[in-house]
């Protein structure tokens, strides 16, 4: 019997038997978990499982309510996406974006996030000036950008006689890499938060030790800091990737719809005028599925590369 003045607490109960095996130690987690797997498969599962179906089958819109015949016509959609060359360009110009935003985000967020770690007065202010361009829309952003790098806007006045020309967004040369900086400049704050979140987990006495041994800042950046947060540099890495990969609005709205001549053409606007525009579901499906396999391969390496280095 529980004294006067102690609250006796019950044991949790725990499922055991075969059941247990099913519904795990603790059943109410199933409970709490249920509603974002019911989302996951809805918004997420479901939509992938019909698109590799639809990949698979000449596929077409119909008027709603009328049943048509989807035969299936096996690879011929992938023989079609993948002897098309505005494909091969949308799959090039992704890699370019890649190769300049992930290396940029990876370095810049990490580099901003010691230097915020690091200050003391302001630094929340500093935190949400950082994180506003991420969380602002990205249309207003994308028309502050658009007045910024045009013909006479205020960077190329500021270059004077080594302003490209054409411009940025109209120069098939730099329209992707334009793409590329104003990218990662609008979604590092929320990577710098993710760093932030990691380097709390950073002994000070590690920073301590290095600098009693005689290590610099960028030495204690180099084998302190990038040691102790490489589990966040591997999600870094990885959603870099995956949000890269998923390019759609910046070139939509910055360079017309993917121009100049394709310079910026990015798989998902590929599968966006291929499906919609231009109502070849079918093949559209074919280049989201490859575009599926495209991330996960970049994905499963990058983690990889990253446990391991």
């Amino acid at each position: 019997m529980a004294r006067r003045g102690v609250s006796a607490t019950r044991p949790v109960q725990r499922v055991t038997g075969p059941l247990g095996g099913v519904l795990g130690r603790h059943p109410i987690g199933l409970v709490l978990v249920a509603p974002y797997v019911l989302f996951v498969v809805t918004v997420m599962a479901w939509p992938l499982i019909q698109a590799v179906w639809i990949s698979f089958h000449d596929y077409f819109f119909t008027a709603p309510n009328v049943t048509v015949d989807h035969p299936y016509v096996g690879l011929a959609n992938y023989v079609t996406v993948l002897s098309d060359p505005d494909v091969r360009k949308a799959f090039a110009n992704i890699a370019i974006f890649l190769i300049i935003n992930v290396p940029l985000t990876v370095l810049l967020s990490l580099v901003l996030a010691s230097a915020l770690n690091n200050i003391v007065q302001w630094a929340a202010a500093f935190r949400v000036a950082f994180y506003i361009p991420y969380v602002t829309a990205s249309v207003s952003l994308i028309g502050v950008w658009m007045l910024l790098f045009s013909q006479n806007g205020l960077i190329n006045t500021v270059l004077g006689p080594l302003a490209p020309d054409p411009s940025w967004l109209v120069n098939s040369h730099l329209a992707m890499p334009s793409i590329a900086v104003y990218v990662t400049w609008k979604q590092l704050g929320f990577y710098i938060l993710l760093y932030l979140a990691a380097l709390q987990n950073i002994s000070k006495e590690l920073y301590e030790s290095a600098a009693m041994d005689g290590a610099g800042v960028v030495r204690r950046f180099r084998y302190v800091t990038v040691p102790g947060v490489k589990q966040a540099t591997v999600l870094v890495l990885i959603l870099a990737i995956i949000t890269g990969s998923n390019l759609f609005t910046e070139p939509y709205l910055l360079t017309a719809g993917g121009g100049p001549d394709g310079a910026s053409l990015s798989p998902v606007l590929l599968i966006y005028q291929k499906g919609i525009q231009q109502s070849n579901p079918d093949v559209a499906s074919a280049i989201g599925v490859i575009l599926v396999i495209f991330i996960g391969v970049l994905s499963a390496i990058s983690n990889r590369v990253g446990k391991e280095g």
